[in-house]
């Protein structure tokens, strides 16, 4: 794999974590969440981990923002 792919790679996770942190809205963070995960997915890819990168898209893209949304959801019912 080229060097520069995983630079590449590398940037868009770095981009990806940042947007992570700059949001505000607990929506649009677990939202953000996901597509972090699905970078570092590729990320992964990319660096020939396969298996890792199966594991952090089902963990990483998928349950984590669904734990963080159903915490938001229950943190928003119980203020009323």
């Amino acid at each position: 794999m080229s060097a520069a792919v995983v630079v590449v790679a590398l940037a868009l996770v770095a981009i990806g974590g940042l947007a992570v942190v700059v949001t505000h809205d607990p929506i649009r963070q677990a939202v953000t969440l996901s597509v972090f995960g699905v970078l570092l997915a590729v990320l992964f890819l990319v660096l020939q981990a396969p298996d890792v990168a199966l594991s952090q898209v089902a963990v990483g893209a998928a349950v984590m923002p669904l734990m963080v949304l159903l915490a938001v959801r229950t943190i928003r019912r119980d203020r009323r």
